[in-house]
C-alpha cells in the first residue's frame, strides 16, 4: 500500500498548489530527532524545481538567501563539497561541491575524482559521478554524469579531464569558465585521484584561451573572475607537459559536455550526492551506526513526485540518523529512490508561507546559524 497523499497527511502546510510542508518525529536508534519534509508534485503545471546557487561554482551563500534571490518557495542545501585546506596550507578552499550540478539545463560543471570526495560513509559501489537530476520532462531519477570533453590543439587533440572542478585527475587538463567564480585554481591541482590530502602538484602549467585563441600562458594557476567568452586550462603533470606546447596566439577549440549513463532525456537540473534508497531497497553497505543530521531527497510515483527531507539540529535532536535510518525513513514516506546531500551544520530546509515575502528556516541548524552552502536544491510557483 503506497503512502497517503501528502495534502491527507495531519499537519500539512500547502505552501502553493502542489508543494506542501509538514514535520514530525522520528524514534531512531540513538533516541527522538525532528524531520521537516516538503512534497513537490511535479506533476503539476506551474511548479518545478531547479538548482540554488550563488551564480559561481565556487562560492557559498546561506539557502535562505539563495532561496529568496532566486524566488524559490521551498529549499534544501545540496551536495557535499571542499569546506576546508588544512592539509594544504596557502590553498585556498574553494568551497565548490563534489559532483556535478546542472542549472536551467545549463552544465556547471563536473565531479572530482572519487578518491577526492568530501562526503563520509560513502556505500560501497557510490561514486562521485552520482546525481539526483529532473529531465525537461519534468520526471525526477537517479543517474550519474561523467564528462566527456577535448581540447582541439595545433598538436592535436587532448582529452579534458576536469571542468570548474576543484580537484583534477592526475597527469590531466581541466578547463575553467566564467561559471567557476573568482576563487583560485590552485586546489585544483593538490591531491592525487585516490587521496584528497595528497601533497600539491609541483609540475603545472595554465592556459588562457579567449575567443578560441591562447592569449596568455602561466607555471602557476591562478585565480580572480573568467570573463565571457574565455576559457582557462590548468593542467598538471602530464597535462602541464602538453600545454606548454601551446603558444600565444594559436588557436584552440575546448569541447565539454555531461553525459548520462542511464536517461537519454536532457537534465533541465541536476546536483551531486549519493544513493541510499533504490527500487525501495535500501543499497548494501549503508552504514548503521554513526548517526548524525542529514538531508535527503526521494523520489516517489515514478519520478513524478519528490520529497525534500531535513533533520533538526536542535540540541534536544541532534543524535539525528544513520544512514541506514535515512533509507529506512525515505521508504516509510513513500519513496522508491532516495539521494542523501550533505549533512551536519549544512542541512538547512527552508519554505515560505503562503503570503510571506521570504523564506523562514524550519529546521535547527545544528551550528546555532546557517551554514553558506554551494548549492542546494529550489522549489518554484508560478502561483
Amino acid at each position: 500500500m503506497g503512502a497517503a497523499p501528502a495534502d491527507a497527511v495531519p499537519g500539512t502546510t500547502q505552501l502553493a498548489p502542489g508543494v506542501t510542508y509538514r514535520q514530525f518525529d522520528i524514534t531512531a536508534a540513538k533516541g527522538v530527532t525532528h524531520a521537516h519534509v516538503v512534497v513537490v508534485d511535479l506533476r503539476t503545471a506551474h511548479v518545478r524545481v531547479n538548482l540554488l546557487y550563488p551564480g559561481a561554482v565556487a562560492a557559498r551563500e546561506p539557502v535562505s538567501e539563495l532561496a529568496d534571490s532566486a524566488g524559490a518557495v521551498a529549499g534544501v542545501n545540496g551536495d557535499f563539497f571542499n569546506i576546508t585546506e588544512t592539509q594544504h596550507p596557502g590553498v585556498e578552499a574553494t568551497g565548490s561541491t563534489d559532483g556535478p550540478a546542472i542549472a536551467s539545463g545549463v552544465a556547471l560543471k563536473a565531479a572530482v575524482p572519487d578518491g577526492q570526495r568530501f562526503g563520509p560513509e560513502l556505500p560501497p559501489g557510490t561514486n562521485t559521478r552520482n546525481v539526483l537530476g529532473v529531465g525537461v520532462d519534468r520526471v525526477a531519477r537517479l543517474d550519474s554524469l561523467t564528462l566527456k570533453g577535448t581540447v582541439g590543439t595545433p598538436q592535436g587533440r587532448l582529452p579534458l579531464g576536469g571542468f570548474n572542478q576543484y580537484a583534477l585527475p592526475e597527469n590531466s587538463v581541466g578547463a575553467f569558465t566564467t561559471q567557476w567564480g573568482n576563487v583560485s585554481r590552485m586546489r585544483a591541482t593538490c591531491g592525487t585521484d585516490l587521496n584528497r590530502a595528497g601533497a600539491c602538484s609541483a609540475d603545472t602549467y595554465e592556459v588562457t584561451i579567449r575567443h578560441a585563441r591562447v592569449v596568455s600562458v602561466s607555471n602557476t594557476p591562478g585565480r580572480g573572475a573568467i570573463a565571457a567568452g574565455t576559457t582557462v586550462l590548468v593542467g598538471r603533470e602530464a597535462g602541464a607537459k602538453q600545454l606548454r606546447r601551446l603558444s600565444v596566439g594559436q588557436r584552440v577549440q575546448v569541447l565539454h559536455r555531461l553525459v548520462a549513463s542511464k536517461s537519454r532525456i536532457a537534465y533541465r537540473f541536476a546536483l551531486g550526492g549519493y544513493p541510499v534508497l533504490r527500487g525501495r531497497l535500501p543499497l548494501p553497505g549503508l552504514d548503521n551506526t554513526t548517526s548524525a543530521v542529514r538531508t535527503a531527497v526521494g523520489i516517489a510515483d515514478r519520478g513524478h513526485r519528490l520529497l525534500l527531507f531535513a533533520t533538526d539540529g536542535a540540541v534536544a535532536y541532534r543524535s539525528g540518523l544513520t544512514i541506514a535510518e535515512v533509507a529506512t525513513q525515505m521508504r516509510k514516506l513513500g519513496s522508491t529512490d532516495a539521494f542523501s546531500l550533505d549533512g551536519g551544520g549544512s542541512t538547512t530546509l527552508v519554505a515560505r508561507a503562503p503570503g510571506a515575502s521570504a523564506v523562514t528556516v524550519r529546521n535547527h541548524p545544528s551550528g546555532g546559524a546557517e551554514r553558506p552552502v554551494p548549492n542546494g536544491i529550489g522549489v518554484f510557483s508560478t502561483r
